[in-house]
């Protein structure tokens, strides 16, 4: 029977920590697996990403052109319709704010769309969101409507 004191993790799970610096028997000692001199061996040597040496990184030879959407592409906050029904009574009129106080959406810009993962047992009346093609037709299956 199991219990709380013979409990033991699979095999293979817990590997021994690398045990650094104890002398050469040990296939990490000297230099303790960092090689001989050179930056990355001291203390602290750690150089950060992109660099290359002083020479000019890639990132700042490329050519850059045009227009990029990506810093006021408003995205979209998913909320699968299963989640909706515990949280409104039948008939009631959802907007995304009222999502927002239900704790179904973070509160932060961009548009509430609907999803169809889940059942819908009650009818609603949504506002002002977007919504796929499949969670549309469970919502008037349900006897609901999109506005």
């Amino acid at each position: 029977m199991t219990s709380l004191s013979n409990l033991k993790p699979r095999p293979g799970a817990k590997h021994r920590t690398k045990r650094l610096g104890c002398g050469e028997s040990s296939g990490h000692g000297k230099t303790s697996g960092k090689g001989h001199k050179g930056q990355k061996a001291r203390s602290g040597g750690s150089i950060r990403l992109g660099f290359e040496g002083g020479q000019m990184p890639l990132m700042r030879k490329m050519p850059k052109r045009g227009f990029n959407n990506t810093r006021f592409r408003e995205g979209f906050l998913p909320v699968n319709i299963g989640r909706v029904g515990p949280h409104f009574e039948a008939g009631a009129t959802i907007t995304p704010k009222d999502l927002v106080a239900a704790g179904l959406v973070p509160n932060r810009k961009g548009i509430v769309k609907l999803l169809s993962v889940g059942e819908l047992e009650k009818a609603f009346h949504f506002k002002g969101v977007a919504v796929s093609a499949v969670a549309k037709a469970k919502v008037e299956a349900a006897g609901g409507s999109v506005e």
